[in-house]
């Protein structure tokens, strides 16, 4: 397995998936499995943008419900973003990997704010870079946000990590019986509300032609394999992406 099919790529991390077992917080064997998975793909030539959510250490849904401004809910949630970005970047330095974060809001002395060309060229250099604080407008996810920086940075396709290994007509958590889908175009992941990720953000990778690969953080060799066409996976997509399942 060292035939490298897609060259740059965007991988969107949840918030959740930093916190572990756990519900909130940040579980450090959790950053240093993605420091190794990156790592892993790092040697194989691969040019890595990272999006990550906060989700384990604010979530504004309660607030919001309780009557806090849905805007300041999300301006804390962009802050969660880049807390856990820097948390990743201490582990994949710690690594060995060259790694810049850079935040939609100017966070000077902390992080660099967001500049497309940099980010292209630090890419091109081999750094990993990490974008943080969303889109850094309020009503946008981060999975939006992911898109987005995966359209900007021309990336070859951007891929999400779930705790399932693909997508699913139901939670295989829940339903064991639930059907596992190999591809789905665009059209049918918003149709089917298979909550591949928010329509906003399908329909953002659809008219951009961007292939979105769900797989599971805890696929063996990390998403290795799934660079180079291999493992256990859902494509979504326009078109098929080559070399996948």
């Amino acid at each position: 397995m060292t035939n490298l099919i897609h060259k740059r790529i965007l991988v969107k991390f949840s918030g959740e998936s930093v916190a572990g077992d756990d519900e909130h917080g940040i579980d450090p064997k959790i950053l240093d499995q993605m420091a190794s998975s990156v790592s892993a793909c790092k040697e194989l030539g691969a040019q890595i943008g990272i999006v990550i959510g906060g989700g384990n250490l604010f979530r504004g849904e309660k607030l919001n419900k309780a009557g806090m401004d849905r805007v300041a809910g999300d301006h804390m949630g962009m802050l969660a973003t880049v807390m856990n970005g820097i948390a990743l970047r201490d582990s994949l330095e710690r690594a060995g990997i060259k790694t810049r974060v850079m935040s939609a809001i100017s966070m000077s002395g902390m992080v660099e704010h967001y500049d497309r060309r940099l980010a292209v060229q630090l890419l091109s250099d081999g750094y990993v870079v990490i974008f943080t604080a969303g889109t850094g407008n309020p009503f946008f996810t981060t999975d939006t946000a992911g898109c987005l920086r995966a359209i900007e940075t021309q990336s070859d396709l951007m891929l999400k990590a779930t705790r399932v290994d693909g997508v699913y007509d139901s939670d295989p958590e829940v339903n064991e019986n639930a059907e596992f889908f190999s591809e789905l175009s665009f059209d049918d992941a918003i149709s089917k509300n298979l909550k591949v990720m928010d329509a906003s953000a399908i329909a953002l990778a659809r008219d951009n032609n961007l292939p979105i690969i769900v797989f599971s953080l805890s696929e063996k060799g990390g998403f290795k394999g799934i660079m180079c066409g291999e493992g256990t996976f859902t494509v979504v997509g326009n078109k098929p992406v080559k070399g996948t399942n």
